[in-house]
C-alpha cells in the first residue's frame, strides 16, 4: 500500500529555515504528482506547494519566494525547503500524492488521494 512518511519538522525562530522530507513507497513515485499542505491550530487545511512528474511547480502566494518544493525520483523522496520562516507558518505539514496528470496547481493538493501523518513546524521567538 502507499505510504508517505514526513520528517524534518521542528522549532525554529522567525527568519530561520527547515527542510521537510517525505519518503514515499508503494507507488510509482516518478509518475505521481506530489505536494504539501498544512493545517494550523484552529484553521482549515491549506495547500502549500505542488510538483508534477515533469518537475513543474506551483506555490501558494503566502510561501512563494520563501519555500521550494523538489523531488528526487531515484530516492522516491519529496522535499520542501522552507526559508525566511514566519510565525504564521506554524502548522502541521503533510505530504500528499496523486496519480494526476493535469496542470499542476497547489490548490489541488487538498484533493490528492494519499497523504502522510504530518510533521510539526513551530516558528516562534
Amino acid at each position: 500500500q502507499v505510504q508517505l512518511v514526513e520528517s524534518g519538522g521542528g522549532s525554529v525562530q522567525p527568519g530561520g529555515s527547515l527542510r521537510l522530507s517525505c519518503a514515499a513507497s508503494g507507488l510509482t513515485f516518478s509518475s505521481y504528482a506530489m505536494g504539501w499542505f498544512r493545517q494550523a491550530p484552529g484553521k482549515e487545511r491549506e495547500g502549500v506547494a505542488a510538483i508534477d512528474s515533469f518537475g513543474s511547480t506551483s506555490y501558494a502566494d503566502s510561501v512563494k519566494g520563501r519555500f521550494t518544493i523538489s523531488r528526487d525520483n531515484a530516492k522516491t523522496t519529496l522535499y520542501l525547503q522552507m526559508n525566511s520562516l514566519k510565525p504564521e507558518d506554524t502548522a502541521i505539514y503533510y505530504c500528499a500524492a496523486a496519480d494526476y496528470r493535469g496542470r499542476i496547481d497547489y490548490r489541488h493538493v487538498l484533493g490528492f488521494r494519499y497523504s502522510g501523518q504530518g510533521t510539526q513546524v513551530a516558528v516562534s521567538s
